[in-house]
């Protein structure tokens, strides 16, 4: 089978009504950096929290103080808005697909590590980068997680569509495959995202279960240019037309 690797992103959608569930590589292993979160985001100190959600102005930190142990859920790939959500479109897509999405899109939280899509979050603020007390997100999970993640992902195909930042996260350490997206010959940066979403949104609405089936899908707007390997990464580089 196919997973996906994908990025979070730093906007929210507020609210949610989903029930509570273990998350993937289980909720006790999260424990002591949620539990540092919570208590800077519920400490009343301002300066404290502004730095850790990376806002200047106090008053953009207020939707985001609550106790993420008790409030409401939303799945992951329902809870980020950014550019490749919006470009993904989840809503726009049929239960099928939207299925698709929460089975086998693994997301790489600031606060939460690597979730699958359907595991139920809530609305939260790291800024990418930021330490969380004393811990710092991608060395945590790093340590906690890969061993874990080598073992869920041991049989599938990899097809890695995260910002390089997350790979401080998780190496991974068997064949993968990585997108580039080129318009004019040269490399997009923030609309890369944009094209993540798109492929993403491809992959979910013709339920793709290997890269084989991937590489024979026509993609409206990109073309395949080449096709690099080195070591275990397979790079496709696009295109945008």
């Amino acid at each position: 089978m196919l997973k996906i690797l994908f990025s979070p992103a730093e906007g929210k959608a507020s609210g949610g009504d989903e029930i509570k569930k273990e998350l993937l590589g289980s909720n006790r292993a999260r424990d002591k950096i949620l539990n540092a979160y919570n208590e800077i985001a519920n400490s009343g100190n301002e300066d404290e929290i502004c730095k850790l959600f990376g806002f200047k102005k106090f008053s953009d930190c207020l939707p985001y103080i609550n106790d993420v142990f008790s409030s409401p859920l939303m799945c992951a790939i329902e809870r980020y808005r950014g550019v490749a959500y919006d470009y993904l479109d989840f809503d726009s897509l049929d239960l099928n697909a939207q299925k698709y999405l929460k089975e086998k899109t693994i997301i790489f939280s600031n606060l939460y590590g690597a979730i699958l899509g359907g595991d139920t979050i809530p609305n939260y603020k790291v800024k990418q980068g930021n330490d969380i007390g004393k811990f710092i997100p991608d060395r945590f999970y790093k340590d906690r997680f890969t061993y874990q993640l080598d073992l869920y992902l041991a049989n599938d195909e990899i097809l890695d569509l995260r910002a390089g930042y997350y790979d401080k996260f998780y190496k991974i350490t068997k064949p993968y495959t990585t997108l580039k997206f080129l318009k004019g010959g040269k490399t997009v940066s923030h609309w890369a995202k944009a094209y993540r979403g798109l492929v993403l949104k491809e992959l979910a609405k013709h339920n793709i279960s290997s890269m084989k089936e991937f590489m024979s899908l026509e993609i409206e707007g990109l073309n395949i240019q080449e096709i690099k390997v080195i070591k275990d990464k397979r790079e496709i580089v696009y295109n945008i037309i």
